[in-house]
């Protein structure tokens, strides 16, 4: 018999057609460029079909949360089928808000004749231009102010379409010189911290997923901000959101094992838990989460299955081929006008 508590689980997973995905039934997965076929003719709708598979496989009680990393620039998964397209920074540069909100949408209508129901974008992090921490032109603008405006018109366009976005990484990695993918940054400079939550405090509500960062502060008591209540739901900025952490696979939290992730995590508030990258590591997680007391992960499962039931349903009609033409057509467009 499944066990409940794994509607907890957000994982990636290997393969490219539902009938050869194993693993532990998530409530929620992530796709990367590992799982589209790169042929444009036959990619789209190998998608669209791999995501109806889980769907009706693991959605009939609840519909799954469907996500992919789309930003654009250097995190674009769908740039197999999509080309080249501008980062966050370069759209903010060139366009305004404008531009934000016509690439939010653009990226929306993508996801949503895909199958897709949540983006973990944008990034609202400040850019400072430091090398090997994995932001770069992911970020909008060194300016909090700058960065809330062009990451809130990307979520106005995104969330337009239906496609629920993410706001990430909270709170905030600028100034940090390490890449939380491989080891675990940290922060003193308490004016850079409080800059890097200003996008945050303007562009979060209760209901508005948000990703938390691996990252230690002096306030952390030695632990990553994703581990740790007083940074999450039990903030001192009163910051309210749909917490999930970041992938619980990356380095920046490599040094706890996996029963202390996932018990930190279910104290911290986490609605989610982010594992995306090996077999190995999402069913340590869930191995994890199967010794952890009901009282723990219920109030979760709880409330991510509300967030669940308000997605966007899963439309169960064949692959909207000619509509993907015209979206792949108007994307072009724009990309070029970037004079990429």
């Amino acid at each position: 018999m499944r066990n409940p508590a794994f509607d907890l689980l957000w994982t990636g997973l290997e393969g490219l057609d539902a009938g050869s995905v194993s693993g532990p039934e998530a409530g929620a997965i992530i796709l990367f460029s590992r799982n589209l076929d790169p042929d444009p003719k036959v990619g789209p709708e190998r998608c669209h079909a791999l995501i109806r598979g889980l769907q009706a496989r693991w959605g009939q009680g609840t519909r799954l949360a469907v996500a992919l990393d789309q930003e654009g620039g250097a995190v674009s998964r769908l740039r197999v089928w999509a080309g080249p397209t501008p980062s966050l920074r370069h759209i903010w540069e060139r366009g305004g808000v404008t531009a934000c909100a016509r690439w939010g949408a653009l990226w929306g209508q993508g996801l949503r004749l895909l199958g897709f129901n949540v983006d973990f974008a944008p990034v609202a992090d400040l850019w400072d231009g430091h090398p090997g921490t994995g932001l770069g032109d992911r970020c909008a603008s060194l300016d909090p102010h700058k960065v809330a405006l062009a990451a809130g018109a990307f979520l106005a366009g995104l969330e337009g379409t239906g496609v629920r976005g993410c706001l990430k990484h909270f709170p905030g990695l600028g100034g940090t010189q390490v890449d939380s993918h491989l080891a675990l940054p940290e922060l003193e400079d308490a004016d850079q911290r409080h800059r890097n939550l200003q996008p945050f405090l303007a562009l979060a509500h209760p209901d508005r997923l948000v990703m938390v960062a691996h990252l230690r502060t002096p306030q952390t008591d030695g632990l990553p901000a994703s581990l740790h209540r007083a940074s999450v739901a039990g903030n001192p900025w009163g910051i309210q959101g749909r917490w999930i952490p970041d992938d619980l696979e990356m380095g920046g939290c490599g040094e706890w094992d996996w029963n202390t992730r996932v018990r930190l995590c279910l104290e911290s508030g986490h609605q989610a838990l982010l594992v995306c990258q090996t077999a190995k590591g999402i069913d340590a997680c869930a191995t994890a989460l199967g010794t952890m007391p009901e009282a723990l992960w219920a109030p979760a499962r709880e409330q991510f299955l509300q967030l669940r039931k308000n997605l966007l349903p899963h439309d169960s009609a064949p692959f909207d081929q000619a509509g993907w033409s015209v979206w792949r057509s108007e994307l072009r467009a724009e990309a070029e006008a970037f004079q990429l």
